[in-house]
């Protein structure tokens, strides 16, 4: 879909092995288009020969494809990347350009408060709407009147997501014109604007396309040396335009337009956009002011930026913020290197809505991964809860405040008898540590039962409790008062039959026989084990090891991190839908959606075991603010009925995964409900021998698709899909879609 972005990379790496000469880099891709013409002439010539010969056109549909979009791109900028691709001055005309504005400085002098409408910026909204007229320019005018300026700049090279047209006609969430390629004055409407250097009228146009320039006109210059260039001048009024005829002569420092208002601008916030080309392209006044970021450096060669003129002080963008590489290489010199980045080539996130997040470029991902923000990134609810109770106290639970007992109130009115007992902490891990915590002094036993691969948090308890760990690299292995139950995975495990709930329940009887009475405190166990591989219990299994735990004395807890608010599709909790009510429940991240926050819910009874004279305190946990993102989420859960719209999305999710299933025999299992999924990839259905290589290749295929997905399970080949609950339809269509033709790319 993008020949010269193949293209690039073909050359790079010729040239890397066989160095091409500056001429020819400059006339390579010209010559492969016309390559492809000659082609398609040769073909057509040898079809009327032996039209039946079917060989003879096997090239000609690709071509067909490639070429209208390869013949679209202006020859001096697919020269230009040439160049670029080689490791030449793209633009050698722009480096004079360049030199001579250095010499030169601004007439008058400009504003010197920069804006920020960079992707990450409080200032923009990741939801469109919020960013039109007028709300946008209110946002900049609050802005100004904070700071007591008059006028401000836009950035140059600033990746924004204001800007929804696309590079000569992609619309995919790659090719999508994020960088800014002028800069911006922001004024109010009528306000005059005097041209940079003497010069004269190339074109004078009303570009009337949304978020474009308006009415604009581009002056034609000359440097010293004879270097040709132009300044662009955007969002004018109309009347900026009369007698604006090309060859008329306008004179450095002349009042030549005044800016625009929104309604002739696209709806800008009024602002002239101002740009130096060093070449048109042939593109008039559709030459761009803002490009993909994977061309920034070819089209920022051809506009060299007005700050060389104005000297601004951050009126340029600094590039080291959308150089992956540097922030990668800042990290690892601050941060433990324990701590690992995700991807082979790693994103840096800088904004969230929905289900999407956005790179520091201003490129879209569908977010099929992060289950932490459950209602969505950013849901205005949940933030506008957060911040009016962060701008009125944020304190903990040694003092009285209502939203403690009524967040305690909601939660428990969502779970079954007899669980009523709230404990709020700050986290997953320290609301299981918090658990065993319970059962130990409920049970006055130390002992604990968990599942073999499952993880439950990352302090010391929780490291020994869970054998993704304390078996995987840097484990200790097991510790005497721990003992691992087989996973009761139904398609790699032991027991894989009709029978299997039973077997596997019947080898947990076996095993708390052996242990003896008086040691077991707990059954630790996530209702659907996540990192073990998105597995789903098979019916009938945890109720009879509810009952065997039980018997030997211990207490069932149920870790609900992953899986709570209805993200199943079955039930408010996965648990429900086995049928059995534990007497722990254990919530985390989702329940803040993203706010550090989790919660512990157990009977009346072992909460008074507990209550033996140790306080209990979490210094976060119940916090002020922590119960009114709590109460928030569950508003935005219950009110726009999530659990039932992942049990709708889920079924079609659900059916495209196993259609890819019938069609790929790379895709041995595919599991799961609601909006919790695993395919597990496999070399060979046979053996199962699984398919872990691959599993890598597709997940940083898609995240290189726009789609973020992850892998887990002890042999590190299955998918895991468990996007934000606002995930939809269209979603579930275009990650189907999208892994079908990735699965056939490492088809065995």
């Amino acid at each position: 879909p993008d020949p010269l972005a193949t293209a690039v990379q073909v050359v790079r790496g010729y040239h890397g092995t066989h160095p091409l000469r500056e001429e020819e880099a400059e006339v390579l891709f010209g010559l492969a288009l016309l390559r492809l013409c000659l082609s398609v002439a040769i073909a057509g010539d040898q079809r009327r020969a032996r039209p039946s010969d079917e060989y003879l056109a096997i090239s000609q549909a690709p071509i067909a494809r490639t070429l209208p979009r390869a013949a679209a791109i202006p020859a001096a900028f697919a020269a230009a990347a040439m160049r670029a691709a080689c490791g030449y001055d793209p633009v050698p005309a722009a480096t004079r350009v360049s030199q001579w504005l250095r010499r030169r400085s601004a007439a008058a002098s400009p504003p010197q408060a920069v804006l920020d409408l960079s992707v990450g910026s409080p200032l923009v909204a990741a939801e469109p709407e919020r960013n039109a007229e007028p709300a946008l320019t209110a946002r900049i005018a609050a802005w100004l009147r904070d700071r007591g300026a008059d006028g401000a700049i836009g950035r140059y090279g600033e990746p924004r997501l204001l800007h929804a047209s696309s590079t000569f006609g992609e619309a995919d969430a790659a090719a999508r014109r994020t960088i800014h390629l002028g800069l911006d004055l922001f004024a109010p409407p009528g306000t005059p604007v005097h041209a940079w250097f003497d010069g004269t009228v190339a074109l004078a146009a009303d570009n009337a396309a949304p978020l474009d320039y308006g009415p604009v006109v581009i002056l034609e210059h000359r440097t010293d040396e004879g270097d040709r260039f132009y300044t662009l001048y955007g969002h004018l009024t109309r009347e900026s335009l009369r007698g604006m005829t090309a060859g008329r002569v306008v004179a450095a420092g002349e009042a030549f337009a005044a800016i625009g208002s929104p309604d002739v601008n696209g709806g800008w916030t009024p602002h002239v956009h101002i740009q130096v080309i060093v070449d048109l392209l042939s593109l008039g006044a559709d030459f761009p002011g803002v490009c993909r970021a994977s061309e920034r450096r070819i089209w920022q060669a051809f506009s060299p930026s007005p700050n060389l003129v104005l000297k601004v002080p951050g009126a340029d963008f600094p590039d080291d913020r959308l150089d992956t590489a540097a922030m990668l290489a800042a990290r690892l010199e601050g941060i433990g290197p324990s701590v690992r980045a995700g991807y082979r080539d790693p994103l840096a996130i800088v904004r969230g809505w929905r289900q999407h997040l956005y790179d520091q470029s201003g490129r879209r991902y569908l977010d099929a991964y992060n289950n932490v923000p459950h209602v969505g990134h950013g849901h205005p609810r949940v933030v506008e809860a957060a911040a009016f109770q962060l701008a009125v106290l944020n304190t903990n639970t040694r003092y009285l405040h209502g939203a403690l007992a009524e967040f305690a109130a909601r939660l428990t009115a969502t779970l079954p008898n007899p669980l009523r007992v709230c404990y709020f902490v700050n986290s997953g891990t320290e609301a299981n540590e918090l658990a065993l915590r319970l059962a130990r002094a409920h049970t006055r036993r130390h002992d604990v039962l968990v599942l073999d691969h499952a993880y439950h948090g990352h302090s010391t308890t929780m490291i020994d409790v869970s054998p993704y760990k304390f078996n995987g690299p840097g484990g200790l292995g097991a510790r005497p008062w721990v003992h691992v139950a087989e996973l009761p995975d139904t398609y790699t495990g032991p027991y894989r039959r009709a029978d299997a709930a039973d077997r596997y329940a019947h080898d947990v009887g076996v095993m708390l026989a052996h242990l003896g009475p008086g040691r077991l405190a707990a059954f630790l166990a996530e209702t659907c084990p996540s990192v073990a591989g998105q597995i789903l219990l098979p019916p009938g299994y945890l109720a009879r090891v509810y009952e065997h735990v039980r018997a030997a004395g211990g207490v069932c807890i149920a870790d609900e991190v992953q899986t709570a608010y209805g993200r199943m599709g079955t039930d408010f909790y996965a648990f429900q839908a086995h049928g059995v009510v534990p007497d722990v429940v254990v919530l985390g991240k989702p329940i803040g959606n993203g706010y550090p926050l989790g919660a512990v819910v157990t009977t009346r009874e072992i909460a008074a075991a507990f209550d033996n004279g140790m306080e209990f305190f979490s210094t976060f946990g119940g916090s002020t603010v922590s119960c009114a993102v709590g109460l928030a989420v569950l508003d935005v859960v219950q009110q726009e009925e999530l659990p039932s719209h992942a049990a709708r999305v889920g079924r079609r999710l659900g059916a495209g995964l196993r259609g890819l299933q019938a069609r790929h025999a790379l895709a041995g299992d595919v599991r799961g409900s609601g909006l919790f999924w695993g395919v597990e990839l496999v070399t060979d259905r046979a053996t199962v021998e699984p398919a872990a290589a691959a599993a890598s290749y597709v997940v940083n295929r898609l995240r290189e698709e726009g789609i973020l997905i992850g892998t887990d399970g002890p042999r590190h080949n299955v998918l895991k899909i468990r996007p934000p609950m606002p995930f939809d339809d269209a979603d579930a269509e275009r990650l189907v879609d999208t892994l079908d033709r990735v699965l056939r790319e490492v088809a065995p």
